[in-house]
């Protein structure tokens, strides 16, 4: 079996830590380099319920995509939730290691693993790295539809194809217009915008999406539109546009074991670690729709 400095050494060829933004926190979080590794588990949210997971699994490293301290910390007290975490990590002799902003603009990275869970083809980055001269490292993917869709057709996949999660997926824009081209980056995407528009796509599909930033961007869309469909805004949960990373890493890890020999037991945790739990949808009548009175 390696020992977790191995493993971590090749988690670091997918994802070096110089890649990551400057405000973030990746790399290991808890885990003794000399350790053996054979059981792995890759999870989104570095929450106790995922902890609680590694250790039913008997996992050895737990590979997480947000961190767990992004803005540091004075007490890793047991009291605290997060704590908690660190404590029942090495408790149990697992190991934790962060791949954030270092794998979303990887290649492949989570904007990749997005586009593939949506049957998109990737043509280029959203966001283009400046230090990769193949072109193909960078935030978010522009991508192409495989044929033509409207807007609530590709709604619709995109709600098959994601893990399901209580907010669904959320649309702004025409539901009969036709995408032939879309932009998607996992995650929070609505600082994107400028780069969207820039791209010329049809629609632009990402997580947290607010209302300021949705708002102009439609509007500044359909004043530039022409003969052209305003873009067309899809907002799935952040959760879920990130969790189709974990089984491409998972699947990337796979194939550094077995070219290594070490025989690695890798999984995905199924865990929903969206922070929404339930959705009551707006009851509509034939009135015009308003604010109430």
């Amino acid at each position: 079996m390696p020992r977790l400095s191995e493993v971590i050494t090749a988690l670091e060829t997918l994802w070096p830590a110089e890649r990551a933004e400057s405000w973030d926190a990746v790399g290991t979080v808890v885990g003794d380099p000399d350790q053996e590794v054979s059981r792995v588990l890759f999870a989104v949210d570095p929450v106790q319920d995922i902890v609680d997971e590694a250790v039913k699994l008997g996992a050895d490293l737990l590979v997480t995509h947000h961190p767990l301290y992004l803005r540091g910390t004075t007490t890793v007290a047991a009291d605290t939730f997060k704590g908690r975490v660190v404590h029942t990590l090495i408790k149990h002799d697992i190991a934790l290691h962060v791949a954030h902003t270092n794998a979303d603009v990887a290649d492949p990275g989570v904007s990749d693993a997005l586009a593939g869970a949506l049957d998109l083809r990737v043509v280029r980055p959203l966001v283009p790295d400046p230090t990769d001269p193949a072109g193909r490292r960078g935030l978010g993917r522009v991508c192409e539809l495989d044929h033509p869709l409207t807007v609530r057709e590709f709604a619709a996949r995109a709600a098959e194809r994601l893990p399901a999660t209580a907010q669904g997926i959320r649309v702004a824009g025409d539901p009969e217009a036709l995408v032939r081209t879309v932009a998607v980056s996992g995650g929070s995407g609505d600082s994107l915008f400028d780069d969207v528009r820039a791209a010329g796509v049809d629609a632009f599909l990402t997580a947290d999406l607010r209302h300021h930033p949705a708002s102009e961007a439609r509007a500044q869309s359909a004043h530039g539109a022409g003969t052209h469909n305003p873009l067309a805004l899809l907002d799935a949960a952040h959760w879920a546009t990130e969790w189709p990373w974990c089984e491409l890493a998972a699947a990337q890890l796979d194939a550094i074991s077995d070219r290594h020999g070490w025989g690695l037991r890798v999984h995905v945790s199924a865990t929903v670690t969206d922070p929404w739990t339930a959705h009551a949808a707006s009851t509509t009548t034939s009135e015009a729709l308003g604010a109430p009175n």
